[in-house]
Order: structure tokens, then sequence, then C-alpha cells
């Protein structure tokens, strides 16, 4: 199995609500609310880190779950948030998309 990445998705809102993630998706409107281990994933997407070391590194010791379960879960809710727009996911690292000159993000 290859590893997988994830970046966030530029075009969304997204706000922390008592350790909860609120997005809005970009493509439709639709507000997703996130529990927080699917937090943990958005706030670790950096398209830099493969998915499996989110899960080792954040999930698995904050939740004491067993690994194979965890990332089978991050990766079909990765796959999930990726069909709304909300994540990238990619079997390479992603770059992060620098903003022009004058643009805010």
């Amino acid at each position: 199995m290859s590893r997988l990445y994830v970046a966030r998705n530029p075009r969304v809102a997204a706000r922390s609500l008592d350790g909860e993630m609120m997005i809005m998706s970009g493509r439709d409107s639709t507000l997703f609310t996130l529990n927080k281990t699917a937090t943990i994933i958005w706030q670790n997407a950096d398209g830099a880190t493969p998915l499996d070391e989110i899960v080792e590194r954040r999930i698995c010791v904050e939740f004491d779950v067993e690994r194979n379960a965890a990332l089978e879960d991050a990766e079909s809710l990765a796959r999930e948030l990726a069909g709304h727009e909300i994540l990238q996911i990619s079997e390479e690292p992603i770059p992060q998309r620098k903003p022009n000159v004058g643009e805010s993000r």
C-alpha cells in the first residue's frame, strides 16, 4: 500500500470551536463539524506529512487505538473529505500554494 499525503484545501473556511473544527466547503457551502480525530487530521494536513505518520504520532498516542484500524479509518475519512473538496489527497507530497503578491490568505 502506498502512502497518502493530505493537505487542507485553501478555499475552505475553518474555525475551531471547543477542540473541534467547523469547516465550510468552498464547493457547495456545506458545513462540516469534525470530531476530535478528524480535527487532528485536519490540523496536521500540511501536504508534507504522510497520513500514516499523523495517525501514529497523534491519533494512536492521544486515543490509545491500534495503528492499522486507526489508519484504515483515517484513510476513509480523508477520502470522504477529499470528495467534498475539503482535503486534497495524493500519493506524493502536496506542495502548498504560496499567495500571489497582494493576496491574503
